[in-house]
């Protein structure tokens, strides 16, 4: 059993594709067995609490440090056995020595198609508002591993989602996590469980069963 801890920071929409994929048997051997949040009051927690699973409020602003945040994040992960950590619309930063202790187990979803609309300060709706100023006809979701640098490491899997005439950056978004994000990261997590990722450098390869 993969026991998986997932980070938020709002609704957690990605948290309730993971939970509904583990519910219906699409990850038969994988276990959400805590969620932690950078953020007080989200929803998220509440989706956290209606499934009975342990969930942490774990601010960045609490801590003086990136190090000291990476250790206390670091702790909790450990307490609860966690194996694989998913970003899941988690907007803080993690650090180098987190990032170490679980390299090549954290993913996370980023909503754009990467290299696209993406690092630093691209989170949330603004990569959808970006892409709408561009122009492009093309946007979608993108599923990676997580290095200490934003929406760096190595690609999973990624997704199009095309991009309608009259589109606003709300029904961009919601056409990306309907098409995209809530299918891509329960299906990363799959193949992470079936151990069929393999790193090689800046590529992951899909392994066949």
């Amino acid at each position: 059993m993969l026991k998986i801890g997932v980070m938020v920071s709002g609704g957690g929409t990605n948290l309730q594709a993971i939970l509904d994929s583990i519910a219906d048997g699409r990850l038969p051997n994988c276990q959400v067995v805590t969620v932690v949040s950078s953020r007080p009051g989200v929803f998220a927690l509440e989706r956290a609490k209606a499934h009975n699973i342990p969930a942490e409020v774990i601010s960045r602003k609490s801590f003086e440090t990136l190090e000291a945040y990476d250790e206390a994040v670091i702790a909790h992960m450990k307490k609860h056995d966690v194996e694989l950590v998913v970003l899941a619309g988690f907007l803080s930063l993690l650090g180098e020595k987190f990032c170490n202790v679980y390299k090549n187990s954290i993913i996370n979803v980023h909503p754009s198609l990467i290299p696209a609309f993406c690092g630093r300060g691209y989170y949330g709706i603004i990569p959808h508002k970006k892409a709408l100023e561009y122009g492009v006809k093309v946007t979608g979701a993108t599923v990676h591993f997580v290095e200490p640098e934003y929406d760096s490491g190595p690609i999973i899997l990624q997704k199009a989602v095309e991009v309608m005439p009259g589109d606003t950056p709300e029904t961009l978004q919601r056409r990306v996590m309907e098409q995209a994000e809530w299918k891509l990261l329960p299906e990363a997590i799959r193949l992470y469980s079936e151990g069929r990722l393999k790193i090689s450098g800046r590529h992951v390869e899909i392994l066949q069963r």
